[in-house]
């Protein structure tokens, strides 16, 4: 039977974590300048990508995890420090120069994972998943991360307009913003993951 008290569970913990109305200026910024059709690819391949990412994990995270012998705050580390990477870009400027696949590695990186995909959200589905019982809390479950990559999706596809209105202009200050917010969100991940690990050593 279908668990609506864990489907909204899992639903607004994705929600927290996964953060759409704070993923849009940065999806913005990393879209700029390109077509509108696109800038819909684009924001169609990032929920794919982090939806197939987070179904990988969701399905077999922890022996992955177990066989690699990676631990979880060596998995926020390791995103926090990709996402400080593309944050620098971000503030140099250096993510407005084009190139031949950058719209294809925008999708999948940093959009797909780790912004979307994030090890926060993983671990979540890895837990939920777990500790669900039956049929019935895995539908709930299930259902839940699929309604949060449709939320995800319509966020970003209806943020184009937000693009159309502020120009170039604006686009360049959204950019420079949103490296900063990413250096930040990037830094707090690491230092989570430190923390894990000298909690982990205690």
């Amino acid at each position: 039977m279908f668990d609506v008290t864990l489907f909204g569970s899992v639903f607004v913990t994705l929600f927290v974590i996964m953060d759409p109305p704070g993923i849009t200026p940065i999806f913005i910024a990393l879209t700029g300048g390109r077509a509108v059709k696109v800038q819909r690819r684009m924001a169609l391949q990032a929920v794919l990508v982090a939806f197939g990412v987070i179904a990988v994990f969701a399905v077999c995270g922890q022996q992955i995890l177990n066989y690699l012998h990676v631990s979880v705050p060596a998995l926020r580390i390791s995103g926090g420090l990709l996402l400080l990477l593309i944050a620098l870009d971000l503030l140099t400027g250096k993510a407005d120069e084009p190139t031949q696949t950058k719209d294809v590695n925008v999708a999948l990186v940093p959009l797909g994972m780790p912004l979307l995909a994030g090890p926060g959200a993983i671990v979540t589905v890895i837990l939920a998943v777990q500790h669900a019982k039956g049929a019935g809390q895995q539908l709930s479950v299930w259902a839940a991360i699929i309604a949060m990559h449709l939320v995800l999706w319509l966020t970003m596809r209806y943020s184009l307009a937000i693009i159309r209105l502020i120009k170039d202009g604006g686009v360049v200050l959204v950019t420079r913003l949103s490296g900063m917010l990413l250096s930040a969100i990037a830094v707090q991940q690491v230092a989570n993951g430190v923390m894990g690990f000298v909690h982990g050593g205690s």
